[in-house]
């Protein structure tokens, strides 16, 4: 799992709680989890007990949610480029204009 996808993902659940969950450092056991291996949805903590836990499906659904909306925001900016190169103007033009 995508620790930027994640970490955006999760911003969208309770959103009236400030630094509602955290990760855990440590495994059952009591051994050290490794800060490259602690932001998963099996390491996430609660820090606020009047929080509620996403699901693992809701977290998953919401980063797919996200991943979408820029493959889509990416989508039409080639498409706005195409049309805007299909009315004459050049790639050198529409970069310096709109920054696509």
């Amino acid at each position: 799992m995508d620790r930027e996808y994640l970490q955006k993902a999760l911003s969208f659940f309770n959103t009236d709680k400030s630094q509602w969950y955290g990760w855990k450092k440590y495994n059952e056991d009591g051994s050290v989890i490794p800060n490259n291996q602690r932001m998963c949805y099996d390491c996430l903590i609660l820090n606020d007990d009047s929080a509620t836990m996403p699901t693992e499906a809701e977290v998953n659904a919401k980063i797919e949610e996200l991943k979408q909306a820029e493959v889509d925001k990416e989508t039409k900016k080639q498409s706005a480029k195409s049309k805007l190169e299909a009315l004459g103007l050049t790639t050198e033009e529409i970069k310096e204009a709109f920054g696509i």
